[in-house]
């Protein structure tokens, strides 16, 4: 085991890490100063990455219990797509944010994702326009040296993304920002760059401000994301990684018609990665056991994407295999978490030695004291556990007076639980043949024997597992 570097942390990354982590999320900034672990994952991402910057594609499912640093692995991926001069766009899916819908919500992950984007020298979000400016700076730099009409090479450069669906539209908003950048235009500047973030909601006024004809809506979030991938790439990047977390809100729609409209367009990714109709395209998806391998609900519920995830069958009693497009996050080991502590413990301190406020055999009676209350799970899941050790820290630091022995047997420590997943419903018994067609239940439910597809149809009836006689 290696000490923690003896560099000092800045204050901000510092306050930034210690209050993400007590507040039990993963933090912005920092996070190499955590990192402890999973270095066969991780190659095998960077791996994704190369291939992306080479003009490939690629696509992920990260698979692990919930607390086991899912979320945080994904920000750690995202940090290194960035310093591969990757383009990086995220999300969490909810309720309002799928990807395929009829309802707005497919288009709402849209926004959030560009809202999002990220490059090296923004990497907070909110990168949209550097990227059309950097496209028009090096257009502008192409026509001082051939002479050159400045809209001439930007439409030769974006010739080729009228061969996608879409494309002929978006090169034309990307022209009418040079003519807002040339003539001064602000408004059209920012008229252009609320198209490209999906921001513009009916047809009529995005023709009245740009002169399109199209918006990007649920019918064209994919393909708006395989534009944009090939933008970035004639931007000067190595190309767009979509990293979309919480999957599971996927698994938890009861309408059985919409889950399986979400999973034929992950599907379609699936199939676009591995037959290189995409370029410059990644995705990594982050998501729960249940979600993948649940077979009513999951994504082995729906054949075609059983068959392509299927876990290499040859990958067992301790053999591992990292080329496939399910990757299961192993556990941390008990030295892992020692590490890991140490780590948090060298942060508290602001990088100073001096500054310890725990020793190395208090670091190892916590441990023990977590494995006695909680088992295994406190490394294996360590979200709560990790809160909790930063917790005793606060406390030490702000009493000086009090030894970490006495707080010790006051830790409380619980199992981690998944709040998202609660009960869902029931399949329930298949009604009987003969049973009438109108009973209490199906006059209460307006929706019941709607045809598929209708308004009343789109109800949480889930394969009319309510329906009771």
């Amino acid at each position: 085991m290696t000490s923690p570097s003896t560099a000092a942390i800045r204050p901000r990354e510092r306050d930034a890490l210690l209050q993400s982590l007590r507040a039990g999320v993963v933090p912005r900034m920092g996070q190499q100063h955590v990192q402890v672990g999973r270095v066969n994952e991780v190659q095998a991402l960077l791996s994704d990455i190369n291939r992306i910057n080479d003009g490939g594609a690629g696509s992920r499912f990260i698979i692990g219990d919930y607390g086991s640093g899912k979320t945080f692995f994904l920000h750690l991926i995202r940090s290194i797509a960035l310093q591969q001069k990757l383009v990086t766009v995220h999300a969490d899916l909810s309720p309002d944010r799928r990807l395929q819908a009829t309802g707005g919500q497919a288009r709402s992950l849209y926004a959030e994702l560009m809202r999002n984007m990220s490059t090296r020298a923004k990497a907070d979000g909110g990168a949209m326009s550097s990227v059309v400016e950097r496209f028009v700076t090096q257009a502008l730099t192409e026509s001082r040296a051939s002479g050159e009409a400045v809209e001439t090479i930007i439409r030769r450069n974006l010739d080729q993304l009228s061969e996608l669906t879409g494309g002929y539209d978006f090169a034309e908003v990307i022209a009418k920002y040079w003519q807002g950048h040339d003539t001064g235009n602000e408004q059209l500047k920012a008229d252009a760059v609320r198209w490209l973030r999906g921001e513009f909601t009916t047809r009529t006024d995005a023709r009245a401000a740009l002169g399109v004809r199209t918006i990007v809506d649920d019918s064209n979030f994919y393909d708006q994301l395989k534009l944009l991938a090939l933008f970035v790439r004639l931007a000067g990047f190595g190309g767009l990684l979509v990293c979309l977390d919480e999957m599971v809100n996927l698994y938890k729609l009861a309408n059985s018609q919409a889950r399986n409209s979400n999973y034929e367009q992950i599907l379609r990714i699936l199939n676009d990665s591995t037959q290189g109709t995409a370029s410059g395209l990644g995705f990594v998806f982050g998501g729960t056991p249940d979600f993948l391998l649940d077979p009513r609900r999951g994504l082995y519920s729906y054949a075609a994407l059983q068959s392509r995830l299927e876990e290499n069958s040859y990958a067992v009693d301790g053999l591992v295999d990292y080329s496939g497009p399910i990757l299961r996050l192993s556990s941390l080991t008990p030295e892992d978490f020692y590490v890991l502590l140490t780590k948090l413990r060298h942060v508290q301190a602001g990088g100073e030695e001096s500054a310890y406020l725990i020793p190395d055999e208090g670091i190892t009676a916590y441990m023990l004291h977590c494995a006695q209350r909680i088992g295994d799970a406190y490394f294996r899941t360590p979200r709560n556990t990790i809160k909790s050790f930063l917790d005793l820290l606060a406390v030490l630091e702000q009493n000086p007076g009090r030894q970490w022995e006495d707080l010790l047997v006051g830790v409380k420590l619980d199992h981690e639980s998944n709040p998202d997943l609660a009960p869902l419903p029931p399949a329930g018994p298949a009604p009987h043949p003969m049973a009438p067609t109108q009973t209490a239940e199906t006059s209460a439910n307006p929706g019941f024997g709607a045809p598929q597809g209708s308004p009343l149809a789109d109800r949480d009836d889930d394969e009319l597992s309510a329906f009771k006689l």
